[in-house]
């Protein structure tokens, strides 16, 4: 077995053709005194890293003790709000371990992960954060570039795994509880879209806490739409269309589809909260002054986009990292939930 031609080989590619744990790889590699193996396996794990010609990351190595660099963070888009909160935990945590954040958008008319990837490779930044979904091909070439990185508020799909979550199944949990407290049962998910993680964590936690009170969940008791007050008025207006459902409550995925939502039940003649009761993950200054003023779940963001920061700091590009950011979540409660009224 050979690398291929303009392919980094990694820990993993030793570690197969070698036939052991990739750890075991890291520590022959760093020369580790307390590794006890068998000298055949030894023997076994150099042969295969002079055959494949592998080589150390050294940057890798010496990020965690650089006294001054660059980081990059980049995230699907710019007008979410969610990611201001994101970018901000992050900016401290850098600019306190001697780093500078450089942040980009990989929706913009000139931008794409592919492009954001060329670019940073090319030694401009120490180390690299993505928030953004990522393809099986860019998968591929972030792991052969050999930048130290970390998935961010979303888990890869890939092999290897380093990503930071929140809980979002517990924020889903809070909010459906908070509604069923208020006596509601006829409860329906304005979900996010297909294919972001976020979104499939939160409907998991819709799930379940509908599960634990004995109700059923049908599928027409669920609508995506993207992650825009435009997505949210979308999805709320395939709930209702067809009069199939009369819901009392909504749980609604972030609070920028909550706009919508709020907008597309006015629309249809229905008050918020003595028709609909509306709650949404995510607390932000704009929450409390929508009409009526939004009750959301309250989640770490900046403790998110620090623990990124600390982790991406303290670990090899080889390194599982899989965390989940368990900081107390908070129910804020204010007008748009009420108790349930029965005629």
């Amino acid at each position: 077995m050979t690398a291929r031609r303009g392919t980094r080989v990694t820990l993993v590619d030793v570690a197969r053709l070698a036939g052991v744990d990739k750890a075991i790889v890291s520590r022959v590699v760093n020369e580790d005194p307390s590794l006890v193996i068998r000298p055949d396996t030894r023997e076994r794990v150099v042969e295969a890293i002079q055959n494949l010609g592998y080589r150390p990351n050294v940057a890798a190595r010496s990020l965690r003790t650089a006294k001054a660099g660059t980081l990059g963070l980049v995230i699907p888009d710019f007008a979410n709000p969610v990611y201001a909160e994101i970018i901000t935990g992050a900016e401290s945590a850098a600019l306190a371990q001697g780093h500078v954040l450089v942040t980009g958008s990989s929706t913009g008319a000139n931008s794409s992960m592919d492009r954001y990837l060329d670019l940073l490779g090319q030694g401009r930044v120490d180390g690299l954060m993505l928030a953004s979904p990522t393809t099986a091909h860019e998968q591929q070439k972030l792991e052969s570039l050999g930048l130290p990185w970390m998935m961010v508020n979303r888990r890869d799909t890939g092999d290897h795994h380093r990503f930071v979550i929140l809980n979002d199944a517990q924020a889903a949990k809070l909010a459906v509880e908070h509604l069923l407290e208020l006596g509601h049962q006829e409860i329906v998910h304005v979900a996010g879209p297909f294919g972001a993680d976020t979104a499939r964590r939160r409907a998991t936690g819709y799930r379940q806490a509908m599960k634990l009170a004995g109700l059923d969940v049908r599928a027409e008791s669920i609508a995506r739409g993207d992650y825009t007050p435009g997505g949210g008025a979308d999805a709320m207006a395939q709930l209702l269309r067809g009069g199939v459902l009369s819901p009392t409550a909504v749980f609604v995925a972030n609070v920028a589809m909550a706009v919508g939502v709020l907008d597309t039940l006015r629309r249809n003649g229905l008050r918020v909260p003595e028709d609909v009761s509306v709650v949404a993950v995510h607390d932000l200054p704009l929450a409390e002054h929508l009409v009526p003023a939004l009750t959301t779940v309250r989640m770490p963001l900046q403790e998110l986009g620090a623990r990124a920061v600390e982790l991406l700091l303290a670990s090899s590009p080889e390194d599982e990292v899989a965390e989940v950011v368990n900081t107390a979540m908070e129910l804020v409660q204010r007008e748009s939930t009420a108790p349930l009224t029965r005629d």
